[in-house]
């Protein structure tokens, strides 16, 4: 039985109509359907009539029955039987709607898979640390991004500069948060945070009862430092403030992490360096003194192709806690 719309022309209802991706996305005569297409078909369905379609979706009722003309012209056969009251699906409409809508619902779930991305909501970021992060501004930038992007997962690489440097410019990490602010090629650098530097010696030392030190009451002090980061950073800072002072220091490396680090030093193997965020970690028998004047810089370093947008989302978040800090 063949069925005739509004403007004469006339298709079987019996055409064969193969599968959703035969009719919409697989064959080249079909490849001009659009998304829209199927939005309309499946409302007018739905309502049985394009007026009231075209009421649901907030268009007029002749771009309903437009696309719609258009879209049975790229199938080859009719969708629907127009009469006075509306409209009813043909055959092949039958057979059409249900993988009309599937492909409607799996657009739609993809697009808020990546709507939720876009907006950090779930996703993967890889960053590069230096810095302890058992306090300051690092410990403040990773607790707040984990509260506000929960499913986004965040893992955290220790490592040295220049190994870091070469990671991110390979995407291989999205941020690192590095020593320093000269620029780096290749790279997007910005200064967000300075902390104070550190003596580390026994408790028991000499030195341990001053509150402050300065760079001339460590010459002729043995010194340790880890292989592991950021000990090379540790040992090319000792070399140049006291090779300033015309001393050559005395520094010897040590194949332990930070923490068995500081016992070394509790026990009398030789002083160390550190940061401000570390002065935290409380271990018998060391004590912390500061360095009179040291104040390292740190920057976050980034590549301006990444385009993860949990990195932009981090990178927004350390300048908004960088401005308060400054405030």
């Amino acid at each position: 039985m063949a069925s005739a719309d509004h403007d004469g022309r006339s298709f079987s209802d019996g055409a064969k109509i193969g599968s959703l991706s035969d009719l919409a996305f697989g064959a080249e005569r079909h490849s001009r359907i659009k998304l829209h297409h199927l939005r309309y078909f499946v409302t007018a369905a739905e309502y049985g009539s394009f007026r009231q379609a075209g009421r649901a979706l907030g268009i007029q009722e002749s771009t309903i029955s437009r696309r719609i003309r258009d879209l049975e012209d790229q199938l080859g056969a009719s969708l629907f039987h127009r009469h006075a009251s509306g409209v009813s699906l043909t055959v092949a409409g039958q057979k059409y709607l249900p993988g009309a809508r599937t492909a409607l619902r799996h657009i739609h779930a993809s697009a808020v898979d990546v709507a939720a991305v876009g907006r950090t909501e779930e996703g993967h970021i890889k960053i590069g640390v230096l810095s302890s992060i058992a306090s300051g501004f690092l410990f403040d930038l990773l607790r707040t991004f984990g509260k506000r992007y929960k499913r986004v997962h965040v893992d955290l690489i220790d490592g040295n500069q220049p190994e870091h440097i070469a990671a991110v410019r390979q995407l291989q990490l999205d941020v690192a948060f590095v020593t320093g602010s000269s620029l780096r090629d290749g790279c997007e650098v910005e200064q967000l945070w300075s902390e104070e530097v550190f003596a580390v010696l026994p408790s028991d030392h000499p030195l341990a009862d001053q509150t402050e030190l300065a760079w001339r009451d460590l010459a002729g002090e043995r010194f340790i430092v880890s292989e592991a980061p950021p000990g090379q950073e540790i040992h090319d800072y000792l070399v140049g403030r006291l090779g300033d002072l015309g001393h050559h220091p005395d520094i010897h490396c040590q194949y332990v992490g930070r923490d068995n680090m500081l016992s070394l030093v509790a026990v009398g193997r030789g002083l160390t360096l550190t940061s401000e965020a570390m002065t935290v970690a409380q271990f018998p028998g060391i004590a912390y003194r500061r360095m009179a004047g040291e104040i390292l810089p740190f920057s976050a370093v980034w590549s301006a192709r990444n385009d993860n947008p949990a990195c932009r989302r981090l990178l927004s978040l350390a300048r908004s806690i960088a401005r308060s800090a400054r405030r």
